[in-house]
């Protein structure tokens, strides 16, 4: 696949481009106009999940885009509803109609179902079957701690191309983050910029001194500066927005690099706050798949 920005190669062979554009919170009927944008702006990645309810917008944007397939890569979610062998590869059949496509990039779970794991195995093994079939590209999981990764690898085939996890200047996960790389895993960096939670002393990533010292050194805005440490670290990263301007300012990121020394400042940062939806009642959240 040629992609306009640099890519990652997953662990069977597959490009991702390094920079993605997200659509998590982007009302339904916003969602075609924003992901023209980010086409139109150079994003080939789109990132998307069952329960944020706007695959049919992503396939609208896409179908908008006049774009090739192949020069694009279309990603998203089974949320735990649909897991199971059979119920996994009946949530493939509503994600892709949604998106108007026959095959999906990269499909993975949305999360551990610790409530009934057993569920999660068997849509993980479906998973398997898709790939086996040519009906998706590559699969992964998101928001798996290295427990849930060591039961799934022991009871499973794939090893997953990618787990989707929180990860900005303030909650870094390095643990995990090492286990990724020990077992050839791509780190996907959702709320890159760490604007999906609320800092008790008021302050955020987009506002620490550090971040804003750095980017007035590059000329540079702090969402920037932190989209090229995820990059320069080795993750793919995947900012969202429905604002053109912020659209195109998160997409300029690769004109400039950040020194070790800055690298370093950053990683500093680290706070240990961590959103572990390992830890949700997910029964309790009441989320539905709607039928394609």
């Amino acid at each position: 696949m040629a992609n306009p920005t640099p890519h990652f190669t997953l662990n069977n062979g597959v490009e991702l481009p390094q920079l993605g554009f997200g659509v998590y919170q982007t009302p339904p009927e916003e969602t075609a106009d924003a992901v023209q944008v980010a086409f139109e702006t150079g994003y080939r990645h789109i990132d998307t999940a069952a329960a944020y309810g706007n695959e049919k917008g992503v396939g609208e944007g896409f179908k908008r885009s006049g774009l090739d397939r192949e020069e694009v890569s279309l990603e998203t979610k089974i949320w735990p509803v649909d897991y199971g062998y059979e119920q996994a590869l009946h949530a493939f059949e509503k994600g892709s109609k949604k998106l108007g496509v026959d095959q999906i990039d990269l499909l993975i779970l949305h999360q551990a179902y610790p409530q009934n794991f057993d569920a999660t195995i068997q849509a993980y093994k479906a998973l398997e079957k898709l790939l086996a079939d040519g009906k998706v590209r590559a699969i992964g999981v998101s928001n798996f701690l290295p427990k849930r990764l060591e039961r799934l690898l022991n009871e499973t085939e794939v090893v997953p191309a990618v787990n989707q996890i929180e990860v900005h200047p303030y909650t870094q996960q390095r643990e995990l983050q090492d286990f990724h790389r020990e077992h050839g895993i791509l780190t996907q960096a959702w709320s890159p910029i760490g604007g999906l939670r609320t800092y008790s002393d008021g302050d955020t990533p987009l506002t620490d001194e550090t971040i804003v010292e750095i980017g007035k050194a590059h000329d540079k805005t702090p969402a920037q500066v932190m989209l090229r440490w995820h990059i320069q670290e080795g993750r793919q990263v995947i900012p969202k927005s429905v604002r053109p301007e912020r659209i195109a300012e998160n997409f300029d990121v690769f004109d400039f690099e950040l020194s070790s020394e800055e690298i370093d400042r950053i990683n500093a940062l680290e706070q240990g706050m961590t959103l572990v939806p390992d830890e949700m009642d997910i029964d309790s959240l009441g989320v539905e798949v709607s039928e394609a």
